[in-house]
């Protein structure tokens, strides 16, 4: 009896050990959520700058700044297709003193066409906020014999060697966007890959390659002068930006719902209070008239919405493009 009274004895007072330790724990987060942030706040934006992801990065960095009242500093950690950047967030401690610049390409693309990436998109990070969706839009050189996406696919289909589009390269979002519509349209579309997408909407007002697919802030001047003719959208519903051009759905080409999007991540076991600390002010910021002015004149429809909805968004795409990317054939490495 008094063995067994012992080890009730000891059970019980372990599990009041360990009940503590935990009520200790979500103290201390929720001390140092309330303290937080108490230092700069670094931004990894992994690409170089200038293009429309730093932009929309350094939009919000500024707007978050203010609402924070500590600075948020953008470093910009370019290469192997926003990779490097990934891994160094990923590694990074999860105080939410380092957060992440995310790219779809990198995260749910990344994945399946490089054979080495040094993280896991899923458990390597956790989702804050996302920032919004990119308007992707296939245009034409006014050449083109095709005035909207049925007669496109005819025509690629009609001329040998089939039709090529141009895009900033290799595993890139609008990469996947043409193989997408080829697939689903059963269609001979040819990629040709740049780099960049500055030399790929070259060449397409060049006439050099009919057609490209680029983000809206690449192109948009281009088609107020009628120097390239938009055909379709690959988005579930049409750009608020660009409402009179038809989706891919609408042009008779169902299958094709995608998004570009950018948005914020922390490394995983960030606590959840400063997860949704961040998540409420980013989208303070992002409800903000002259914010969505700005992003929408970068080409990027600002978002709102909570750190579950976001996650569920990038698992959803990361299962969506595995089979595109090994029916095409993609591998950078």
């Amino acid at each position: 009896m008094k063995k067994y009274s012992f080890n009730i004895k000891k059970i019980c007072a372990g599990l009041i050990a360990m009940s503590g330790t935990v009520l200790a724990s979500g103290y201390v987060h929720a001390q140092a959520a309330e303290s937080y942030p108490s230092k700069t706040i670094k931004l990894v934006v992994p690409f170089a700058p200038g293009g429309v992801t730093d932009t929309s990065g350094r939009i919000v960095a500024e707007g978050l700044s203010k609402r924070l009242g500590q600075q948020v500093i953008v470093e910009n950690k370019p290469g192997a297709s926003g990779n490097i950047g990934a891994q160094q967030v990923a590694s990074s401690a999860p105080d939410g003193y380092t957060l992440f610049l995310a790219l779809d390409g990198t995260l749910v693309i990344n994945p399946h066409a490089y054979s080495k990436i040094g993280f896991d998109t899923l458990k390597d990070f956790a989702p804050v906020a996302k920032i919004g969706n990119s308007v992707i839009i296939l245009a034409a050189n006014p050449a083109v014999k095709a005035k909207n996406l049925k007669e496109l696919v005819a025509l690629a289909n009609e001329t040998p060697g089939g039709l090529s589009y141009g895009t900033s390269g290799n595993a890139s979002i609008v990469h996947l966007a043409g193989e997408l519509l080829k697939q689903q349209s059963n269609s001979n579309f040819v990629h040709v890959a740049y780099k960049g997408g500055g030399p790929a909407v070259a060449d397409a007002l060049a006439g050099h390659i009919p057609l490209t697919f680029a983000s809206a802030a690449s192109i948009n001047q281009h088609l107020k002068a009628g120097k390239l003719v938009a055909l379709g959208v690959p988005s579930a519903t049409r750009s608020a930006a660009y409402p009179d051009i038809p989706t891919f759905k609408e042009s008779g080409i169902p299958g094709i719902e995608l998004n570009s999007w950018v948005g914020i991540m922390a490394p995983a076991k960030t606590p959840d209070a400063i997860i949704a600390k961040l998540n409420k002010e980013i989208n303070a910021v992002l409800q903000d008239p002259a914010v969505k002015e700005k992003l929408l004149g970068s080409g990027i429809e600002a978002a709102n919405g909570t750190p579950a909805q976001f996650g569920q968004e990038i698992k959803r795409d990361l299962e969506m493009y595995k089979p595109v990317v090994e029916k095409a054939g993609i591998k950078v490495n």
